[in-house]
């Protein structure tokens, strides 16, 4: 029996998914993304999860797309790449975004292609001092998928972003840092210990406020200021009837720490 291509574990309130394909530098095939369909399917019934932790196993965490999978798939038909945007990436990107948990992400290396921009679709990313993050669209003569476009000019300005992606040049991790595209650059040995006690903290947190944050921020990138006000009295109303709002203000008032329960 093959190995999964996608590990669960969940503890802690925390689901850490691996991408486990090592030998191939987790590139992506479409049993790959079935697998981790499977596994965001399990994380989103249970409640009692609060946050996700995604990276990869060996010395990458993702090489993007398994470019002997998509031939063996297509065989002598005529390519259609937007056919395997819009069943695959598409919806892992969408939901990513929209899932009303946090998700972090430890880039342990190399970041490639739509490894780059689904590393860049989780909520806070951390990298390996020596990962890197190359959009080798390119390379190929194709266009940054996967939210590429969409994330990289927000990120870090267009200038930079037509730099990445008209270049394919490597983005180091401290260099990422340093423009942006991620949270932190963390020392290889202390990534995981670091991402993992990232993801137990934002677990303990007021998990349906966070997850409005998430809303509110990805509205954003299509509002005028009216409009995103509008947003934020909407989401602030509904985070104010929630038990974690009562109990943190309780809790403030106590002066106690708070114990939030996700709800």
């Amino acid at each position: 029996m093959s190995e999964p291509a996608i590990l669960l574990h969940i503890a802690e309130g925390v689901a850490t998914v691996t991408l486990n394909r090592p030998s191939k530098l987790n590139a992506f095939t479409a049993a790959m993304h079935a697998e981790l369909e499977h596994a965001l399917d399990r994380i989103e019934l249970d409640r009692a999860i609060r946050a996700v932790l995604l990276t990869g196993a060996g010395r990458a965490f993702c090489a993007g797309q398994d470019l002997t999978d998509r031939a063996m798939a297509e065989g002598d038909l005529p390519l259609d790449l937007g056919d395997t945007l819009e069943r695959l990436y598409n919806p892992l990107v969408k939901r990513l975004y929209r899932l009303e948990r946090p998700v972090v992400c430890a880039v342990n290396g190399v970041a490639a292609g739509a490894g780059v921009n689904l590393a860049l679709a989780c909520d806070i990313v951390l990298a390996a001092r020596s990962a890197t993050f190359i959009e080798a669209f390119c390379r190929l003569g194709l266009v940054p998928d996967a939210g590429g476009t969409f994330a990289l000019p927000r990120l870090i300005g267009r200038a930079r972003a037509m730099g990445m992606a008209l270049l394919g040049e490597p983005v180091g991790a401290e260099q990422a840092e340093a423009w942006g595209l991620i949270w932190r650059c963390v020392d290889d040995a202390d990534l995981m210990a670091e991402a993992s006690a990232l993801a137990r903290h934002l677990a303990t947190q007021p998990t349906r406020g966070l997850g409005l944050i998430k809303r509110a921020i990805l509205a954003s990138a299509h509002h005028t200021l009216d409009q995103q006000l509008e947003v934020e009295r909407d989401l602030q109303r509904e985070a104010g009837r929630t038990e974690d709002y009562h109990e943190g203000v309780a809790a403030f008032l106590e002066k106690r720490q708070p114990h939030f329960r996700g709800r």
